[in-house]
């Protein structure tokens, strides 16, 4: 039985250090990003780029502009040259400030006002097609649109046309280019194959090392305060929360909302001997735990007694060896078969993919799915999400972020973020010594808290780890 490979050992948690915050980057950093967006453009023959981001869809402006539309909606158009224009509503305009591209006279604007929100003045834009055409859009023009999401065969037979952004957006651009000359192109951001997101430079490897250091502690604070015959919304205050912008809603899940998947805090009373799960995600990161309200397996209801042994000790078992397959070249249907395998679905319910990548946007993609020919890479942002069901046991989680990064991007991040490196390498220390888990020299864990699981939230100085 792989559960005899691991045991509960009792520690005192490490303390890794603070990471300064990194957030902004330099107005070069980011004309690279689009400087590589156009040699994919002229890959594909395309003439223009239009990026769409709203409140909830931002990452990919975000990456391209550093600029996040707040309240209001955004459109970012790129030509083969020159200086993008970004369209913003009334309150944005003031908010354009935030991107370094901006701020450097490299990235011009307009107040678009359709953008703003219902009843603000509409009386001082342009229309959208005659904006359009100023950018060079016409009749001769290819235009890939970016949204969020890109489609494939499996969804759409003509996938490439299927575009998720608004349909006057995409309406106008078809009015003028033609039906057949407007297509998705988000997978050239998002593709774990080949997309640009799916690679870090040395600088966002540092930024997003900082946002994991800031949940992680934010957990790590909520453990070491953890009780129960509290509320829930007492409980999530342990994490400390900064007001550094939020990737997804903070969740927990106790005894008022077990039935409801992805639930925030309602009020409930954590009690013991119930199962509870908690995480915060801040913009590029996602530190979650999974267990019990419990000091020991007796404070358990009788038919969950076994938890650790049926379901928290093969789950930790088989992350470990996920840990330990995660090699650059190695493909991601090895990952999937792997989890199958050691975790057979009908006992632990692992349904969505073992392992996805990450970037301001929590899920960007993942390269680990049935029959994947996707390989890992050097740069690749991945999220240790396994998330493992059980009627009876309920879940465990170890998720955290890591880096694949080889000797020449660890190189660059050593000379330019010496803190963040030296960081990375006493956690790689810990997992090792500590936990037990053979790590490949490619891996850079980005988590205050990396590989913890305590199965027992009333008692989170024992931990998990592979037997020596």
């Amino acid at each position: 039985m792989k559960n005899e490979n691991v045991y509960l050992k009792e520690i005192n948690w490490p303390e890794f250090g603070l990471a300064s915050p990194i957030i902004y980057p330099e107005a070069e950093e980011i004309e690279n990003r689009i400087s590589k967006c156009r040699e994919m453009m002229e890959h594909r023959n395309l003439t223009h780029l239009v990026v769409y981001g709203d409140r909830e869809h931002f990452a990919n402006l975000m990456y391209l502009a550093h600029f996040d539309p707040r309240f209001e909606e955004a459109l970012m158009i790129i030509s083969k040259e020159g200086a993008p224009l970004m369209l913003v509503g009334n309150e944005c305009v003031g908010h354009l400030t935030v991107s370094p591209l901006y701020n450097a006279g490299k990235l011009r604007y307009e107040r678009y006002q359709p953008f703003s929100l219902i009843s603000q003045p509409r009386d001082e834009s342009r229309g959208l097609a005659e904006i359009l055409r100023g950018e060079g859009i016409n009749d001769d023009s290819k235009v890939g649109c970016m949204g969020w999401k890109y489609y494939s065969d499996i969804e759409f037979a003509d996938y490439q046309k299927a575009i998720e952004i608004p349909s006057f957006i995409v309406d106008k651009l078809r009015s003028i280019c033609g039906y057949d000359n407007v297509l998705n192109a988000s997978d050239i951001l998002m593709s774990p194959a080949y997309g640009l997101k799916s690679i870090l430079s040395a600088f966002e490897i540092a930024h997003f090392e900082f946002v994991n250091v800031m949940a992680s502690e934010g957990l790590k604070n909520l453990f070491k305060n953890f009780r129960a015959g509290i509320t829930d919304f007492e409980l999530i205050a342990e994490h400390h929360y900064t007001g550094y912008p939020l990737g997804c809603h903070t969740g927990i899940k106790s005894s008022g909302n077990q039935h409801i998947g992805l639930s925030s805090p309602v009020g409930a009373i954590i009690k013991k001997g119930e199962p509870c799960s908690t995480g915060i995600a801040y913009w590029g990161s996602n530190i979650c735990r999974a267990g019990w309200v419990a000091e020991n397996e007796s404070d358990l209801p009788e038919y969950a007694r076994e938890y650790v042994q049926n379901l928290a000790a093969p789950y930790f078992y088989a992350c470990a060896q996920w840990y330990e397959t995660m090699k650059i070249g190695t493909k991601g249907k090895v990952f999937r078969e792997l989890i199958d395998k050691l975790l057979p679905f009908d006992d632990f319910g692992v349904y969505l993919n073992p392992g996805h990548l990450i970037h301001f946007d929590e899920w960007v993609s993942s390269p680990i799915y049935k029959d994947s020919e996707d390989e890992i890479r050097s740069g690749m942002y991945l999220q240790v999400d396994i998330i493992p069901r059980s009627k009876k046991y309920f879940s465990s989680r170890m998720e955290d972020g890591i880096v694949i990064a080889d000797e020449k991007l660890q190189k660059e991040l050593k000379e330019q973020y010496p803190d963040t490196y030296n960081r990375c390498m006493a956690r790689r220390t810990f997992m090792i010594e500590e936990l037990g888990i053979n790590l490949p020299e490619e891996i850079l864990p980005l988590s205050n808290i990396p590989a913890i699981v305590p199965p027992f939230f009333l008692n989170s100085k024992k931990i998990l780890s592979l037997k020596p």
